[in-house]
């Protein structure tokens, strides 16, 4: 085995609980999150976007947000604000969706 598959498995058996889940037995707008992680790490983008679509958006957002951080990019706070709102309509979009199919439990 690989160091790869080891830090894998590893990850995949030392997912935190979401107390959402734990307490209420119903996803939150967040779960998903991890496990699409995950998925990317391994490779498999349809498995990522399937289990929390705004996963990509969100790391090319914090990407850029550390970027204009470190490079001052001259409309950067305006593309990073226009960035949340979107990454957060993805995230409330997404979670409608599975409340309207009853994926929610």
């Amino acid at each position: 085995m690989s160091v790869w598959n080891f830090i894998l498995e590893w990850l995949k058996e030392h997912l935190l609980t979401c107390p959402s889940k734990h307490l209420f037995h119903m996803d939150c707008p967040g779960c998903g999150l991890q496990r699409s992680i995950l998925a990317l790490l391994e490779g498999d983008f349809t498995k990522s976007f399937a289990l929390y679509p705004a996963t990509i958006p969100i790391i090319v957002l914090l990407s850029y947000t550390a970027l204009h951080i470190k490079l001052d990019f001259r409309y950067g706070s305006l593309i990073i604000k226009w960035g949340y709102i979107a990454c957060t309509a993805i995230i409330m979009i997404s979670y409608l969706y599975k409340i309207i199919t009853h994926k929610i439990f």
